[in-house]
């Protein structure tokens, strides 16, 4: 029998979501997005790039319209308090310092409890190679969230009147092929396929499955897959780190 995963922590009230592109949190997190808003939790999203070379047919300009007009709709079917983005270009971030500076600015911005990543490793579940947006925005969020609160590290943020934030209790990557905890999402699920096919720009152009039929099966085998390991409960689930 397959480790079972641990629940998610609940004593926590705001969250701040980081992701490289549009869609990147409503492949999975998204649902439990939908749960936590019902609870009366916060959570703000914050996206690196606006997703402008994720759609072969769309020269960027055009795509980075659409794609951040469907990520704020997206956004509001599961009760996200806020979109920004940081404007980066698509398929071409680097991790450093730069980066790193932006995640610990929103965290200072925001103060969150609760900071949400997609996956940071090399691959994904099943062995897949992950992309170098992914892995350079997790890896940049895990550390950020330590530089936001020491007021050493980026001293000029607090100059811009962002005092050192050290309140984040937890770091929850989505997506990670290591998964610690989980949570039962299945009050999200309807929301999150909805908030999925707000990207239908994006899924038309990903796959010639219908874009109903696709994101339904794609959100409900992944939350099955979870129930596997977390007691028989649809879920999504997260590799947690603890400060």
């Amino acid at each position: 029998m397959a480790e079972q995963l641990a629940p998610m922590p609940t004593d926590w009230r705001r969250a701040l979501a980081v992701a490289a592109h549009p869609d990147d949190l409503e492949y999975g997190a998204a649902a439990a997005v939908a749960v936590w808003s019902d609870e009366g939790r916060e959570c703000t999203y914050l996206l690196a790039t606006f997703g402008e070379a994720g759609i072969d047919t769309l020269a960027p300009q055009e795509a980075a319209e659409l794609r951040e007009a469907e990520q704020r709709a997206s956004a509001v079917v599961v009760g996200a308090t806020a979109v920004e983005f940081l404007g980066h270009t698509d398929g071409v971030l680097e991790y450093g310092m730069a980066l790193r500076r932006e995640v610990a600015a929103a965290v200072r911005r925001h103060r969150p409890e609760l900071v949400l990543t997609l996956n940071h490793h090399d691959t994904w579940p099943g062995g897949s190679w992950n992309t170098p947006d992914h892995r350079a925005v997790g890896r940049a969020v895990l550390d950020a969230v330590g530089d936001a609160g020491n007021r050493w590290i980026f001293p000029d943020l607090a100059e811009d009147g962002l005092a050192p934030w050290n309140g984040v209790r937890y770091v929850a990557v989505a997506g990670s092929p290591t998964p610690t905890h989980a949570m039962d999402a299945g009050a999200g699920l309807e929301r999150a396929v909805q908030s999925l096919l707000c990207h239908r720009t994006y899924i038309e152009a990903l796959t010639d499955e219908p874009p109903e039929q696709y994101c339904r099966r794609f959100l409900e085998g992944g939350m099955a897959a979870v129930a596997e390991r977390f007691g028989g409960c649809p879920g999504v689930a997260f590799e947690l780190f603890t400060r």
